[in-house]
């Protein structure tokens, strides 16, 4: 590990000792880890629930099937990557929705996140529920938090790759990585989650926090098309709650952090500029609102990780 000021670590540990919790925390700077601790939980290389950070992951598939040509672009209407997921109910409109309202939470449905969560996970088919759900928005405009637009978008690419997402995330992520995606929630079709409940490691985590901040590049493979990565972090929309811009499936923090973000706390994050990559890991079963403990994390990310950079 190489050298790093002593009131530097001390500030860090002081700040942790303050976030009951935060379970592990991991800093990379180019390929020197700056630090690496599990003050509490199961430890750096046992699995965690990464929650909605799956979003972000999802995202990443979503560019590698477009670097491969078995999605036509992100512009692509429903309709026309995977017309058969769309239910004979289907709200006006819904074939319409593209790639990019899905990755941007844009979708415009009514959201199935939040107070609609469990009516939506407990429904027959999690599909056809989210994509009869009542147009509450333009396609395109205000984002709508929804786990159930990212869990069509990962059905979409179930079908427009012929593979499952598991196979998808294995492949395309999990094999050049060097790490275990084991499987996770499906719903009652068979599809994946496309939202929530992956668990990766917080090596594996800190792993694609280094894909992000290297432009896609890991071990000097390119894994993910730089173009992608780009086009990632550029803004689409604003959360109403945290304040942060939104681009595909990462949240973007005006200090420079490209953030994907999980319930109680999970974190993936990238600063290029700082060329910091951080995996963070929480008790999955505490919320994490932005005005509590997430607001604490966004404080410890820019005030005692950054100073380390």
């Amino acid at each position: 590990m190489p050298f790093i000021g002593r009131a530097q670590t001390d500030d860090l540990r002081s700040a942790i000792a303050e976030l009951p919790q935060l379970h592990s925390i991991q800093i990379s700077r180019g390929a020197d880890t700056l630090f690496a601790e599990a003050p509490r939980g199961p430890g750096l290389e046992r699995l965690a629930n990464i929650k909605s950070c799956s979003k972000s992951v999802v995202a990443l598939l979503l560019g590698a099937a477009i670097d491969r040509g078995e999605v036509p672009s992100v512009s692509a209407p429903l309709s026309d990557v995977a017309p058969g997921i769309l239910p004979a109910n289907a709200t006006p409109g819904a074939g319409d929705i593209t790639l990019e309202d899905l990755v941007t939470l844009r979708a415009g449905l009514e959201r199935t996140s939040g107070p609609n969560y469990g009516a939506w996970v407990n429904s027959r088919n999690w599909l056809a529920d989210a994509l009869s759900r009542p147009m509450v928005a333009e396609p395109g405009g205000q984002m709508l938090y929804s786990t159930g637009s990212t869990h069509i978008l990962g059905a979409a690419l179930t079908e427009a790759t012929g593979q499952s997402l598991l196979a998808q995330a294995r492949e395309r992520l999990g094999r050049p990585l060097g790490i275990e995606i084991p499987p996770w929630t499906r719903d009652p079709q068979g599809y994946y989650m496309g939202g929530n409940n992956m668990a990766l490691s917080p090596t594996a985590m800190l792993k694609i926090a280094k894909l992000m901040r290297d432009d896609g590049r890991y071990d000097g493979e390119q894994i993910i098309p730089q173009s992608w990565i780009a086009a990632s972090t550029v803004p689409h929309a604003r959360s109403p709650w945290s304040g942060l811009a939104y681009g595909y499936g990462w949240f973007l923090s005006p200090s420079g952090y490209t953030l994907a973000r999980g319930y109680g706390g999970q974190i993936i994050a990238s600063h290029k500029e700082r060329d910091l990559a951080v995996a963070i890991t929480s008790d999955p079963n505490q919320p994490a609102r932005s005005g509590g403990y997430f607001g604490d994390l966004m404080r410890l990310l820019e005030g005692p990780v950054m100073a380390l950079a």
